[in-house]
């Protein structure tokens, strides 16, 4: 199996970055109206705009398996795709950053800290970003379910990436420790967390993880949102916003649930702005779950997301 895998990352890189892209998202594109997790992303859509069309309902849906196609196929090309030089910032490129700044304030300011991203365009932009400019960054990643699938990523990144931590048991004490030796973690926080903190997203409450907020509580570090944009002719926008200015408890420490509703409202507001580039096939809201968790008919906490001054 890694062989066949190994075989057709071979034919994607034979292609070259821009026909694998689009070779990716029309086959998916195109095969999404039968593949039967598609009811769960048109189902998540209707319900995160109950005043939308069926037509638009359907054509996000379809961009986001197009999306989903031509990140895959962007998996051969990872060591490449990154071309932006900041020293050079006229040169030709298919990436662009926006708050550059900021990732070189992050590298520069002697702390540890915390990013945090989301399922957005091509979303292991991020990470390749801050290794190109030797920021200590680890990336907290979900292996893939299937073995020889998740062999052959794993190996990719690696080599486009800096530190790689995986999402399992004990992965906190790992993540701990990085931040406690003054490095900086990136987490991506739009996925479902059975033993998460209930927010609000799109609308509805969600489970999330919330060990972002644990850290931010506990090590006082800034934290900063990164997102992805796919733009035309096979290009892409980096956006890094400034740190979080997190709400607080009575005892002026940072709220975990308050600071994890505040994420996860700046991924809602570029959800909404790209709804096409959102990975919506994912059980993202499981209201079986939910009141549990929050404890019978507790409210939850909508927070706007306020931005610290740079």
């Amino acid at each position: 199996m890694i062989g066949l895998i190994r075989a057709l990352f071979g034919f994607l890189r034979w292609l070259g970055p821009e026909r694998a892209s689009d070779l990716g998202g029309w086959l998916l594109r195109s095969v999404s109206p039968v593949i039967p997790v598609n009811r769960v992303a048109l189902a998540n859509i209707r319900a995160a705009f109950p005043d939308m069309t069926e037509d638009e309902v359907r054509r996000i849906a379809r961009g986001a398996w197009e999306n989903l196609g031509r990140t895959a196929a962007e998996y051969a090309h990872l060591n490449t795709l990154f071309d932006y030089d900041d020293d050079n910032r006229d040169a030709p490129s298919r990436v662009e950053v926006d708050g550059i700044e900021q990732f070189i304030a992050l590298k520069d300011d002697g702390k540890p800290g915390l990013i945090f991203s989301s399922h957005l365009a091509n979303w292991e932009l991020p990470a390749i970003c801050a290794a190109a400019y030797k920021l200590d960054t680890t990336a907290v990643f979900r292996a893939p379910n299937d073995p020889a699938i998740a062999a052959i990523v794993h190996e990719i990144r690696s080599g486009a990436m800096g530190g790689l931590a995986a999402a399992k048991q004990g992965a906190a004490f790992a993540m701990q420790g990085v931040l406690e030796k003054g490095g900086h973690l990136g987490m991506l926080i739009d996925q479902h967390f059975t033993r998460g903190v209930v927010v609000p997203f799109m609308g509805r409450p969600a489970l999330t993880n919330p060990i972002l907020g644990k850290f931010a509580r506990r090590f006082e570090c800034p934290v900063h949102g990164v997102r992805v944009i796919r733009l035309p002719h096979h290009r892409f926008r980096l956006e890094l916003t400034p740190p979080l200015d997190l709400p607080r408890d009575a005892n002026g420490e940072i709220d975990v649930q308050g600071a994890m509703a505040m994420m996860t409202a700046v991924v809602e507001g570029w959800v909404r702005e790209h709804p096409e580039q959102w990975l919506w096939m994912h059980r993202r809201w499981r209201p079986n779950l939910i009141a549990a968790a929050k404890g019978g008919d507790a409210p939850i906490m909508t927070i706007q997301p306020v931005f610290k001054a740079t």
